[in-house]
C-alpha cells in the first residue's frame, strides 16, 4: 500500500506544534499597514470567505451559525420563535440575535513577509470598500501576483469610540507579490483554510448556550464583530437535539411566566 508522505509530514508538523491555532490570523492595531490580498482557495471562485456568527450571547466572542450551512440551527428558531411573538421586547431580542456576517481575505502583509499569508478578518463596509476597488476598471485585478496592486489599510481609534475605522487605499504603482516566483508560487498556493479556523457547535451546545444565555436575562458580555474573532477550534458534526437539557420552549415559557 502507498502511503501519502506529504500528509504524514503534516501529521508531524502538527505533533511538534507547527500551525498552531489562531497563528494564521492578522490583528492589526490601529496604525497604517501595506498588504497584497491573495485569493483564499474558496468553492465559488471568490477571494474572499464570508461566515455568518451570533454574538452578544454571554462571553462567547462569536458562534458560527449552523443555518448558513443548512444544518439545524436552535438560535435561528429562536429568532423565528420571538419574531412570530410579535411583541416589541421580542423584537428587540430577535434583533439583538441576528447573525451578522463576517469576511475573510489572504494577506500578505508587507514587512512580515516572513509569517507568509495571513487571514484578515473584517466587517460589511471594509469589504465593500475592496469589492469596489476590484470593479474598478482604473486599477484591474488588484490580487494579480505580477500585475497587481500593495493596499494601504489605515486603522484608527479615537477616545470614547468603541471600534476602529478602517479605510483602504490602493498604492498607485502596480507591483508583483514578491520579486521571487518561488515565494510567490508558495504564497498563492499555502493560503489557510478559514474553515479550520473555527468550529461550529454541536445542536446541543448551541441549545444549551443559548439557554443558559436566556436564563440570566440575556446578558452582554461578548463582543458584536468590531473587534477580532477569537475562537480556532476545527468543525465538528451538528448532532441530533439533546432531551437532556432543557428545551427553548421550556426556556420561553419560563420567561413569559416570569
Amino acid at each position: 500500500m502507498a502511503f501519502d508522505l506529504e500528509a504524514i509530514r503534516r501529521k508531524v508538523e502538527q505533533l511538534n506544534g507547527a500551525g498552531k491555532k489562531n497563528s494564521a490570523m492578522w490583528k492589526p492595531k490601529p496604525g497604517e499597514y501595506t498588504v497584497r490580498l491573495v485569493p483564499l482557495p474558496t468553492k465559488d471562485g471568490q477571494p474572499f470567505k464570508e461566515l455568518k456568527f451570533y454574538y452578544n450571547i454571554g462571553t462567547n466572542p462569536g458562534l458560527l451559525a449552523p443555518s448558513q450551512f443548512h444544518e439545524p440551527d436552535p438560535i435561528q428558531e429562536l429568532i423565528t420563535k420571538l419574531k412570530s411573538d410579535g411583541t416589541s421586547d421580542s423584537y428587540n431580542i430577535a434583533k439583538k440575535l441576528y447573525p451578522k456576517m463576517r469576511i475573510f481575505a489572504g494577506v500578505v502583509v508587507r514587512g512580515e513577509e516572513d509569517k507568509g499569508v495571513q487571514i484578515w478578518g473584517f466587517g460589511k463596509q471594509v469589504y465593500q470598500a475592496l469589492l469596489n476597488l476590484m470593479l474598478d476598471v482604473d486599477y484591474g485585478d488588484i490580487t494579480d501576483p505580477k500585475e497587481g496592486r500593495d493596499i494601504k489599510i489605515s486603522i484608527s481609534k479615537g477616545p470614547g469610540e468603541e471600534y476602529a475605522k478602517t479605510t483602504v487605499t490602493p498604492k498607485p504603482k502596480v507591483t508583483k507579490l514578491s520579486e521571487d516566483s518561488k515565494v510567490a508560487a508558495e504564497w498563492l498556493k499555502s493560503a489557510p483554510d478559514v474553515d479550520a479556523l473555527y468550529t461550529l457547535k454541536s445542536y446541543d451546545e448551541l441549545e444549551k448556550i443559548i439557554g443558559d444565555w436566556l436564563k440570566t436575562g440575556g446578558s452582554e458580555n461578548s463582543s458584536e464583530g468590531g473587534s477580532e474573532l477569537v475562537t480556532d477550534e476545527k468543525k465538528s458534526t451538528p448532532t441530533a437535539k439533546s432531551t437532556k437539557s432543557a428545551s427553548l420552549d421550556d426556556v420561553f415559557e419560563d420567561l413569559e411566566n416570569g
